[in-house]
């Protein structure tokens, strides 16, 4: 009667692994049906948006509204774009991403070959700028650096030490803005030279993430804890130009010929934002 009771013991036991087992493959399966933490997006020349997702872990490809995976990352730490961060598009086409899981700079051509670049000497890349020539320039939250990499690899090149280094931009008149989101200037533009130009000299930002410009000069900064976005003139002035909801925590900003394309983890969606400054959904169903 024991043995007995022991068997049927065991097999419940067993039962309910097998169910669970497959619980997690099917939430699983869900979750990497729709966007689980953007934290970064790119707009290409075709008009198409690339997501980096945190938690997918990997890339999506936004066409037409239509979002699907681009590239699938592993749950395995060290692998390539376990931890991705930042992904980048040149105006040839080329993917870059950012993945700190490897500590490593990837370029991803269109078939999801993942190529190196640095040989892992990046630390933690939050974000990733192109310039004219294609080379990359590299904000690493862990060096407190910005490096340059040429676009088809090799070692990194130190151009500037930056108080918490994070979101990057080239403008059309290729000069470098960075966010310094610990510095007392908290936004600036950095020379070939690695001097450093303060745009925004005031603590004024509650955490700021990234920066997008305009052509006319006007930048716009992504402010995570004030769940809000600045908008900053050519003369340093910075006031908030979106705040509140839709947005619960934007990141990662892009432009988007006149309008800023805004990442935000929290509310896991895209947002398309004119000048008037009214936040649009960014249409997103994964077939």
């Amino acid at each position: 009667m024991v043995h007995s009771v022991a068997q049927r013991f065991t097999q419940w036991i067993v039962i309910c692994v097998s169910y669970s087992g497959a619980l997690v493959l099917m939430m699983d399966a869900l979750h990497a049906q729709e966007m689980q933490y953007p934290l970064s997006v790119a707009v290409a020349t075709d008009n198409s948006l690339y997501v980096a997702d945190r938690l997918l872990p990997g890339i999506w490809k936004i066409t037409e509204g239509k979002a699907k995976l681009f590239y699938q990352g592993d749950k395995k730490f060290r692998t390539p774009l376990n931890a991705v961060r930042t992904v980048a598009v040149s105006n040839e086409g080329r993917v870059f991403a950012g993945d700190s899981s490897t500590r490593e700079i990837y370029s991803i051509d269109s078939n999801g070959k993942a190529t190196p670049l640095t040989d892992g000497r990046i630390g933690i890349p939050v974000d990733i700028a192109i310039d004219a020539a294609g080379d990359l320039f590299v904000s690493d939250l862990e060096t407190q650096r910005i490096w340059k990499v040429a676009s088809g690899g090799g070692e990194p090149k130190e151009v500037v030490t930056l108080a918490a280094p994070r979101g990057l931009f080239v403008d059309k008149k290729d000069r470098l803005w960075a966010i310094a989101a610990s510095g007392d200037q908290p936004l600036v533009r950095v020379g070939n030279d690695g001097t450093v130009e303060p745009v925004v000299r005031e603590r004024i930002f509650h955490f700021p993430h990234d920066v997008v410009v305009g052509d006319d000069g006007t930048a716009f900064v992504s402010d995570n804890y004030a769940r809000a976005i600045w908008k900053v003139t050519s003369d340093g002035k910075a006031t908030q130009w979106i705040s509140g909801d839709p947005l619960m925590g934007p990141v990662g900003l892009a432009l988007h010929n006149d309008l800023v394309v805004i990442a935000d983890p929290q509310s896991k969606a895209i947002f398309q934002c004119d000048r008037d400054g009214k936040p649009i959904r960014v249409a997103s169903d994964v077939p």
